[in-house]
């Protein structure tokens, strides 16, 4: 059976964000709101390695095992349910708020290599939530840019526009060397995803250009 769907196009506004993702605050957004992620994982994570130890204590085709498989599963779906909740309600609030929503483009297949940070980021759930982004925009009109991963959005200051040279990821806050300008790092990067958003339009709807290297970045490496 298929269904013709004809969503409802929402009003335009002249309203725009800039979103910095990131591990301690979820999302950032230009305008300095942080929104914290539940991390259903992180949360469930001892009674999860409960569950998997009993369930391979437990004899194959028993009774017992299989009491303890249903249970293991019912504990995945609820943190997958919990961590869908929350991307779907923050997206469509994003998606109705703004006509103009700029994201970075992020390597997280690369990131997630990192066996110290894996976990976590695979359990933000950052792919999701570009793609209802990205779907959403579409459905109602608005639009969504992904820019180059290469951009220095960190290093860049959003006042001046000067670079300030990499910084580590425990420089939370910092001053511009040129306009004399106090940043929260994450804040900074947010303003000024949105300024190279808004200058890029063959970003629109995720599609990326080029990139420095000869390599073409693509969603989420």
């Amino acid at each position: 059976m298929v269904c013709e769907v004809n969503p409802k196009i929402l009003p335009e506004t002249d309203n725009s964000c800039g979103i910095d993702l990131g591990i301690i605050d979820f999302a950032t957004f230009d305008n300095g709101e942080k929104v914290k992620a539940p991390k259903p994982l992180k949360s469930k994570l001892k009674r999860l390695r409960r569950l998997q130890k009993h369930l391979s204590r437990k004899q194959k085709g028993s009774k017992r095992r299989e009491v303890t498989r249903n249970k293991l599963a019912k504990l995945h779906a609820k943190i997958t349910d919990i961590r869908t909740d929350f991307l779907h309600k923050l997206s469509t609030k994003v998606i109705k708020e703004n006509q103009l929503i700029a994201l970075e483009d992020l390597n997280v297949s690369g990131m997630v290599r990192n066996r110290k940070l894996s976990r976590t980021i695979s359990d933000l759930g950052w792919r999701s939530f570009r793609t209802m982004l990205i779907a959403k925009g579409e459905m109602y009109g608005r639009d969504v840019r992904i820019i180059n991963r290469w951009e220095a959005t960190t290093q860049t200051c959003s006042c001046c526009g000067e670079k300030g040279g990499k910084k580590e990821l425990s420089v939370r806050e910092w001053t511009c060397l040129f306009c004399k300008t106090k940043h929260d790092r994450d804040v900074n990067a947010s303003k000024q995803i949105l300024k190279v958003a808004g200058g890029q339009l063959d970003t629109q709807n995720g599609l990326q250009r080029e990139c420095k290297t000869t390599i073409k970045a693509c969603p989420f490496g």
